[in-house]
């Protein structure tokens, strides 16, 4: 989400735009993939609380790089910075390529997989012509992207607040999960990490204040508040959405579900209940995927402007929206969506992007042994940063062994990213010089 006017907007705003990007397919759809190899409610609950932990340190240190190198972009901006254009170049283009089209993606199969259980298409169709619709809404002009998105933000918050409040006020049905396993034996398994990966991904968009932080009033101090305050209010609710999932329904029901809410809500409402959830569920769905086909293009026009083999996206149209960068994402998802299913994107997508956040987080080190400290320090340095970067290799390490062909397709991404790279020899550099 962005701001509608040319007036800035304050943290609150901001906030709500983290919350808004980080409520999205992995808080409705990641539980039934964790419950695969994992039995115990307390191994369940506390991957999400350090899901929590990861994205607040996280935040935190998003928080001092935003504050001292204020361009919006993201992570984009900041590696080319710290490191050297180069680097940044290859986060705009795993921005590009994967970041928000893979997003977008997930999120689209996963309405799929809701909306074929109770129509006669099939959910590929549906996230292909989800896709195309909501790609038409933000080619328009700002005024409609905005109304579209505050409309089905305020549904999926509601539908949030239902889903908790029902769970813990009926009856439970399921079976409490630890007592089919010890929760401690499970913490040393690889799929600990593997579900740990899920987690990880359904925090995403704990950064995306970051992205647009030229918008915000007073960003030293309203980045660091909205940040880390729409982290914090997003953790306590999906520890208790899944909580009360767990509540409802038991191991055997929603193990290796894609469409976890329309299970518990078929538990709790029954087959009509259920089927009357499940639409709601892909409506709160839709508010993710326009969140992402709103935000990416942004990036990516941000990156035309400094690189010269990406200037044909630069070009808007006369309400000032990059539609060719619009289309472009677009054309990327619908590729996945044909080609892929839910796990192999995920996971294509998880290990880069997250590899991309390791180095934004280690080069708040790098940044401050350049340039010395001033100004907003995240809480916790250098310690936050240091459990950060150990989890964050634990995570690498495992995803890499575990998913070997997966995480190896997402390097080489990288590799077609730095080819891209050299054969614009006429790329601009205002990002990396003109800020020195």
């Amino acid at each position: 989400m962005q701001q509608v006017s040319g007036r800035k907007i304050g943290w609150i705003s901001a906030a709500a735009i983290v919350v808004a990007n980080m409520v999205g397919t992995g808080v409705f759809t990641t539980l039934g993939l964790q419950l695969e190899s994992l039995r115990s409610t307390w191994s369940i609950l506390l991957l999400w609380l350090l899901g929590g932990v990861f994205s607040l340190f996280g935040a935190f240190s998003y928080a001092e790089l935003g504050t001292k190198l204020p361009r919006s972009g993201g992570e984009y901006h900041y590696l080319s910075r710290i490191y050297h254009p180069f680097i940044g170049y290859l986060s705009g283009w795993v921005s590009l390529t994967i970041g928000f089209a893979a997003s977008v993606t997930l999120a689209a199969l996963a309405m799929g997989a809701y909306i074929s259980k109770f129509l006669p298409v099939s959910a590929q169709f549906i996230a292909v012509s989800t896709v195309v619709a909501i790609s038409l809404v933000h080619s328009a002009n700002i005024r409609q992207s905005s109304r579209f998105q505050n409309v089905f933000t305020a549904l999926k918050l509601l539908l949030i607040a239902f889903f908790i409040l029902a769970c813990f006020l009926l009856e439970p049905n399921g079976r409490p999960p630890e007592e089919a396993a010890a929760w401690h034996a499970e913490l040393g398994k690889p799929a600990f990490a593997v579900a740990l990966a899920y987690v990880i991904y359904a925090f995403s968009g704990w950064n995306a204040a970051a992205y647009i932080v030229e918008e915000i009033e007073d960003p030293a101090r309203n980045l660091p508040r909205a940040l880390v305050g729409g982290t914090l209010a997003v953790s306590i609710l999906y520890v208790l959405l899944q909580l009360a999932f767990l509540q409802q329904a038991s191991i055997d029901q929603l193990q290796g579900k894609l469409e976890v809410g329309q299970v518990v809500a078929e538990v709790m409402f029954g087959s009509t209940g259920g089927r009357l959830i499940s639409f709601f569920i892909a409506l709160f769905l839709v508010s993710s995927i326009s969140a992402m086909v709103w935000v990416g293009p942004r990036v990516v026009r941000a990156m035309a402007d400094d690189y010269a083999i990406w200037r044909f996206l630069a070009r808007d149209n006369r309400s000032g929206i990059p539609v060719r960068a619009v289309w472009l994402q677009a054309a990327i998802s619908i590729a996945m969506i044909l080609i892929s299913s839910f796990k192999e994107v995920f996971f294509y997508s998880g290990f880069v992007l997250q590899l991309v956040t390791t180095a934004a987080v280690a080069g708040l080190f790098v940044m401050r042994w350049k340039n010395g400290h001033k100004g907003y320090s995240s809480p916790g340095y250098p310690w936050v940063q240091i459990v950060f970067l150990a989890f964050s290799f634990w995570m690498l390490g495992v995803l890499l062994y575990d998913k070997p062909r997966e995480s190896l397709w997402g390097l080489a991404n990288l590799g077609l990213g730095a080819v891209s790279y050299w054969l614009s020899k006429d790329h601009l550099t205002k990002p990396a010089e003109e800020e020195k």
